[in-house]
């Protein structure tokens, strides 16, 4: 007799075709222990009837599941549970043993408790999401990248996919970098001068450990990005945060001890504002007078739509001192959080080091999957294609905010995806973004950018890339709605 067909049901938000579901659905049941070695399936006329589906599909995942041993096909007979399918484990669970240490003095360093970005996993439910950094599916070209995932798994590239590059990268990929991405910025670099990482934080991270010890000074923007003032703040190294102006990060500001400069010269992370050129070679000037490096965070420069993009500060750079940071998380999606360090040959052998004996590499086939995507041209289309959609949600946002008598902190004169915003003395955001998640909008307090927040509550960031144009207007109407009530 074969299993009752009951047992059998699909899930409504699965990941992935209905083959995929048929057979994940079958798998588990055998790991699970439910389906024995032997027990015959139910006819792919009647489970393909059960659950509303074609019986192709069903077909198609019976023969896929034979092939890896799960079940075993019996002439006319139909199909049961193969006597070499995977044996479930004994597992017998046991009560959980008190936890006897005080952890209070066990844990030797302290890495939670910092001010940090948050947001909802459930984003894409809220209907005026003004979150920075997220992905609009609409505007992701996810067809093309398919494809060159699936051609990277192809037996060409089997070793790209198989092989432990040690401390290497994906060569194609180097070579895209070197020859295509890094010219666009004014930067010249050879292969041994670029370590892919796992995104610009990751990369951040890295420059950090290897350039900064307890005795020595970094200089950083204040705003800033929160989870470098956490990766600073974990080095144990000298802090010194510079109050930024309209125009991003004054050199004359930053203390005479400082031994490296984390900056944000394309768009000034929160504030958005773009270092004109003449400040850029002030900031080289004091480096060099300090003897000091700079690492540059260089995110969102493809995000220029207003104006042509300002040369990389790497790109001025004559002495070698300026490190140089990049990502294609932003441009493409944030969770592919693949990154890239440019800077002088030692400096980059002792991050590869470093990065060795964390993580090797970032894996072989998101390397070679994004090595396709951008040489074949992909990448720069869905950048002009996000450009024009950012640039059509920045002017309804403009208008809006205009109407609606709000006040802009800080915008990028060449684009970027996020408005930085001030609320009256009286509004505290953290409150006013608890109220607006109600109504379903969502915003980004600023606390979480200062060095001493406390004195930061009115400002907030509104993030353009992941609401559809349409809604912008209603949603900054219901912004103004509470901060004026």
């Amino acid at each position: 007799m074969a299993l009752p067909v009951e047992t059998f049901f699909l899930t409504p938000n699965h990941q992935g075709t209905l083959q995929s579901q048929v057979q994940q659905m079958i798998a588990h049941g055998i790991l699970s222990g439910r389906f024995g070695t032997g027990e015959k399936l139910p006819s792919t006329r009647k489970l393909a009837h059960h659950l509303g589906i074609s019986r192709i599909t069903v077909t198609l995942a019976y023969t896929e599941l034979v092939a890896s041993d799960y079940l075993t096909a019996r002439g006319r007979s139909g199909y049961y549970v193969s006597t070499n399918a995977p044996v479930p484990p004994i597992y017998q669970p046991q009560n959980m043993p008190g936890d006897a240490v005080d952890w209070t003095r066990a844990i030797g360093q302290r890495f939670s408790g910092g001010q940090v970005l948050s947001k909802p996993l459930d984003w894409a439910r809220f209907r005026y999401p003004f979150i920075y950094g997220q992905t609009d599916p609409k505007l992701f070209d996810h067809a093309n990248w398919r494809q060159c995932a699936i051609q990277a798994l192809g037996q060409r590239d089997f070793s790209a996919l198989t092989s432990d590059y040690y401390d290497q990268d994906d060569p194609q990929l180097i070579e895209f970098i070197q020859r295509n991405t890094l010219p666009r910025r004014g930067i010249a670099a050879n292969s041994d001068q670029i370590l892919i990482t796992l995104g610009a934080q990751n990369a951040l991270w890295l420059a950090a450990q290897v350039l900064l010890t307890q005795r020595r000074t970094a200089a950083f923007e204040d705003p800033c990005y929160p989870a470098l003032r956490e990766v600073l703040t974990q080095s144990r190294c000298h802090l010194a945060p510079v109050r930024v102006d309209r125009d991003g990060l004054p050199s004359d500001a930053i203390p005479p001890d400082t031994d490296v400069i984390f900056t944000t010269p394309s768009h000034q992370c929160p504030t958005t504002a773009t270092m004109p050129m003449a400040r850029r070679q002030q900031l080289l000037d004091r480096a060099r007078e300090l003897d000091a490096l700079i690492v540059e965070d260089d995110y969102e420069f493809e995000m220029s739509f207003l104006e042509p993009p300002s040369p990389a500060l790497k790109s001025m750079d004559v002495d070698g001192r300026v490190i140089y940071v990049g990502s294609f998380s932003k441009s493409l999606f944030p969770g592919l959080r693949l990154g890239y360090l440019v800077g002088s040959e030692p400096f980059v052998r002792e991050a590869r080091a470093l990065r060795t004996s964390v993580l090797r590499h970032p894996p072989g086939h998101i390397q070679r999957t994004a090595a396709y995507f951008l040489s074949m041209g992909h990448y720069d289309a869905q950048i002009r294609k996000m450009g024009a959609a950012l640039h059509t949600r920045r002017q309804e946002m403009q208008s809006a905010i205009n109407a609606h008598g709000l006040e802009i902190a800080g915008q990028g004169a060449f684009g970027g995806s996020s408005y930085w915003m001030r609320a009256p003395e009286t509004v505290d955001t953290r409150a006013l973004a608890s109220r607006l998640k109600a109504d379903g909008v969502l915003i980004e307090p600023g606390h979480a950018f200062f060095t001493k927040p406390e004195d930061t509550r009115r400002y907030y960031r509104l993030g353009y890339s992941s609401i559809p144009t349409e809604r912008i207007r209603a949603g900054i109407g219901l912004i103004a709605e509470h901060i004026g009530s």
